[in-house]
């Protein structure tokens, strides 16, 4: 396992583990990769249905000249506050930081002298730089935009109601150790509920059309793969780290037809796990050394390949399937069939449910099931309205 990168580094170039590259987190790391990887797809897909038609550029207007506004200078401040005064704390209290980096970066500590000389030095660089930009009178410019112009701008949306959401869902997923230890729970860097992440990113994406009144359907179709692939790379992330994201104890034997497949694809104890469970290493003198006591299924691994597969009949039919909106609904369903078949070999928090014990993620599964086959029910009937 590769809890941090320094760990990568060891594998691939024989350097020391526990470097200063062990700021860097394998899980962080690649979950902020799952997000640029996603953010390629939907721009081919946005800028392909600008080609085909389904969008109409919206003229918008930009006033160029003005000078930096007080919310500008205060952001920038605050920006220049946090990255000076937690940055010069981590320096002074290195090891600290390079076991935990999200206890001080998600905490009040903070070198505030030199926070506040940072927070000085950017609003003062804000306010010069908007003098200088600064017209008499200021220029009014019309600009046409399409939705893929604004593609920074909904990928930050999708991030931060991805990130709290998937934070949200797992916390009420494990309310009672919330409740003991609230700040733990909310500055640990596993705990992220993918559904969770799911629907409150939608929510705060599909917000941002609503507002700069981008059709709805055409872009879910495109947003469909684009998902699909973050969340595959996003659980490479999960694999590597070992966050706490694999199955249930498997003892069984390896079966015949994984026989040329390396054991760790049927079962893995996850040694230097990023969790730093269950068992000692023996030998080990490293920062991570301990592993699960009994082997349990790489679920996370297992996602990847499924979501390759996923990935595949999406952007196989994404050109073939003409009713606008069906292969939104086509992943839904195909989503949910997949979570719903891996729940049943992860380890997760049970409820009872009208007598049926079910996961946070069957249940929504269950949910999003439903939502799959009345959505393409829905665009099948009134796919003339849509054309």
């Amino acid at each position: 396992m590769y809890p941090d990168l320094s760990y990568l580094f060891h594998d691939l170039l024989g350097t020391a583990p526990d470097n200063w590259l062990s700021i860097f987190k394998t899980f962080g790391f690649v979950l902020a990769l799952s997000f640029l990887v996603s953010a390629l797809v939907f721009n081919i897909e946005l800028r392909r249905k600008a080609r085909e038609g389904f969008y109409q550029p919206v003229t918008v207007s930009f006033t160029e000249g003005l000078p930096a506004t007080g919310g500008e200078i205060f952001a920038n401040a605050f920006a220049g506050l946090l990255i000076a005064g937690k940055g010069f704390y981590a320096y002074q209290h290195y090891s600290e930081f390079r076991l935990d980096p999200a206890s001080v970066i998600l905490s009040a500590k903070m070198h505030w002298i030199a926070g506040i000389i940072g927070a000085a030095v950017l609003a003062g660089i804000t306010w010069w730089d908007g003098q200088r930009r600064r017209k008499n009178p200021p220029i009014t410019v019309e600009r046409q935009l399409y939705p893929h112009d604004r593609l920074s701008e909904m990928t930050v949306m999708a991030a931060i109601g991805g990130i709290v959401g998937a934070k949200l869902f797992d916390l009420f997923d494990n309310w009672e150790s919330f409740l003991k230890d609230p700040i733990a729970a909310l500055t640990s860097g596993g705990g992220l509920a993918f559904f969770g992440g799911l629907v409150l990113g939608f929510v705060m994406v599909v917000w941002f059309m609503w507002r700069h009144k981008i059709p709805f359907l055409p872009t879910a179709d495109a947003v469909a793969p684009s998902l699909t692939a973050g969340y595959g790379f996003g659980r490479i992330g999960c694999q590597l780290s070992g966050d706490g994201d694999w199955g249930i104890t498997n003892n069984a034997p390896k079966p015949d037809w994984m026989s040329f497949l390396p054991d760790w694809m049927w079962a893995y104890r996850y040694p230097h796990n990023v969790l730093k469970e269950e068992v000692p290493i023996d030998g080990c003198s490293f920062d991570y050394c301990k592993q699960l006591a009994e082997p349990v299924f790489p679920t996370p691994f297992y996602e990847v390949m499924m979501m390759i597969v996923v990935f595949g009949i999406l952007w196989a039919l994404r050109k073939r399937v003409k009713t606008v909106g069906m292969l939104f609904f086509i992943y839904l369903g195909l989503i949910a069939v997949e979570r719903f078949i891996i729940e049943k070999i992860r380890v997760n928090v049970v409820h009872d449910v009208l007598g049926f014990q079910l996961t946070q993620a069957e249940i929504i599964s269950i949910l999003l099931f439903c939502v799959s086959i009345g959505g393409m029910v829905y665009v099948t009937k009134f796919r003339k309205s849509f054309e």
